[in-house]
């Protein structure tokens, strides 16, 4: 095991702009404090002066960095390439520590110290730094994904409001407001007075030219609604419309870069070889969220651990032996949402009445006639959901269902 007194501990509070650094020895005497730009050409310069103290000191350096993975990971992948051993700091760790002195304050320089005092008490226990590439550039598509799917949320929000004032009874028009033929409905008649002396006929084949699948019914429908509507056209409608226009232009380009990620996405998933596909439920877009927010799965020991990462195993709360457990409410939100989505998709009857997935259907139904409510009976899911994705990560294997016997897992 490593002892504490064979090292200088350089902690560092990472920003976008700039890093700020102090240099620690183990007894927690502040020995320096150094200012850097957060560019390669920087990096050189601090570790020079690192070096430059430990040599003096006859210790080796070791850094802890504030979330590695933020603003710190250009810095992290440098000192790990250089051969620096570089250990990740949660930030609630540094933050409990700021919060442990009598008087609280906040400023770089105390909080690089406290990063340094953190790895000194906690040096056996803090994980090494491992940003790889590979996840990270999933986890840069995975929310850039994310991003345009809520764009385009806001967006039809936008192109409902506009469209029906004009056209009041539009949800007959279209299933949906962005189906292709809709858009080109709205960029073309973004008001009734753009159909003035348009026919059925002439309606039908322009939209037929868009969906295959249009009829003349519906064409003489919109024009009768048109009809019927009296005048719904204001002062300044040609704003209006310039608006609907533009929502509908930023729609369509919303379209192809969304499809452009996913084509993205499916050649990133390629490269690490998981298959999380083969189990019902699990698109492209959930694998790769699963694995940006999972990780490395080797950084987990057992399932238990995984659970706990996600928020879903429970917290055991006790004093002078009595105590219960009680549902996490820390963990990784966004891993803990997937699960429960997962675990909401395989308990999931069809409008047949047929189940999705009847294993996990008729395990759901057994713990609630054990007394359990639904919510916790999907907890119960969930943790089967960990243990299964554990192990098709851990071993890169399909899904295979299966059933171990009346109390075993899925």
């Amino acid at each position: 095991m490593q002892k504490r007194e064979n090292y200088l501990y350089v902690g560092m509070d990472l920003h976008k702009d700039t890093h700020t650094a102090v240099m620690v020895n183990c007894w927690n005497e502040k020995l320096d404090v150094i200012v850097i730009e957060n560019k390669p050409s920087e990096f050189s310069k601090l570790a020079k002066k690192v070096d430059k103290a430990a040599l003096r000191l006859n210790l080796s350096p070791i850094y802890g960095l504030e979330n590695a993975y933020g603003y710190g990971r250009s810095l992290a992948v440098w000192l790990i390439e250089k051969g620096y051993v570089v250990k990740d700091v949660n930030p609630s760790l540094a933050y409990d520590q700021r919060k442990s002195a009598p008087m609280m304050k906040k400023n770089d320089e105390h909080d690089a110290y406290c990063v340094a005092t953190v790895l000194i008490n906690q040096l056996h226990t803090l994980p090494d730094a491992k940003p790889e590439d590979n996840h990270w550039t999933l986890s840069q598509l995975v929310n850039r994904r994310d991003t345009l799917v809520k764009d385009g949320i806001r967006l039809k929000n936008a192109l409902h409001q506009q469209v029906a004032v004009v056209y009041p009874s539009y949800r007959k028009f279209f299933c949906e407001i962005d189906r292709k033929s809709a858009l080109y409905f709205w960029k073309t008649y973004p008001s009734p007075g753009y159909l003035k002396g348009k026919s059925a006929e002439e309606l039908m084949a322009e939209l037929k030219a868009v969906s295959a699948n249009y009829t003349i019914n519906k064409a003489e429908m919109i024009l009768e609604c048109v009809q019927n509507y009296g005048n719904t056209i204001r002062d300044y409608q040609q704003s209006r419309d310039f608006i609907t226009q533009s929502l509908v232009r930023d729609l369509e380009h919303q379209v192809v870069e969304l499809a452009q990620i996913d084509t993205e996405i499916e050649k990133m998933l390629k490269n690490f070889d998981y298959k999380l596909t083969t189990m019902p439920g699990v698109g492209n877009t959930v694998a790769s969220k699963l694995i940006a927010e999972i990780g490395d799965i080797r950084r987990f020991p057992n399932t238990d651990k995984l659970a706990s990462f996600a928020g879903i195993a429970p917290k055991s709360f006790s004093s002078a032996g009595k105590g219960r457990d009680e549902s996490n409410k820390q963990g990784n939100r966004e891993l803990h949402g997937l699960f429960y989505f997962l675990a909401v998709t395989m308990v999931s009857v069809s409008t047949k009445g047929k189940p999705y997935n009847p294993i996990f259907r008729t395990y759901f139904l057994r713990k609630i006639s054990e007394g359990k409510t639904k919510s916790q009976a999907l907890v119960c899911i969930m943790r089967r959901l960990v243990n299964i994705i554990y192990g098709m990560m851990k071993n890169k294997t399909k899904y295979r269902p299966y059933v171990l016997s009346e109390d075993k897992a899925i």
